[in-house]
C-alpha cells in the first residue's frame, strides 16, 4: 500500500524538478494534508484467499487444495 501512495505522490507532486529540500518538504506536507483532509483510502484488492492460491507453490506449509 505504501508503494501505491508513493506512486500517487510522485505523479501528482513530484513530476518536476524540486530545487531544495525545503521545497520538497513543503510539497510532501501539502500532499499529505490534502490526502488526509479528503480521507483518501487505499482499496486493497489482493485478498488472503488470492495470496493462498498464488503463493501456495512457494510455501509447502500451506495446504495444496
Amino acid at each position: 500500500m505504501s508503494e501505491i501512495e508513493l506512486s500517487v505522490l510522485s505523479r501528482r507532486r513530484l513530476d518536476r524538478r524540486i530545487e531544495s529540500r525545503e521545497e520538497l518538504e513543503r510539497e510532501v506536507a501539502a500532499w499529505e494534508e490534502e490526502r488526509n483532509d479528503r480521507r483518501v483510502e487505499t482499496r486493497w484488492r489482493f485478498t488472503t484467499a488470492d495470496a493462498r492460491v498464488r503463493l501456495r507453490r512457494l510455501d509447502p506449509s500451506l495446504p495444496q487444495w
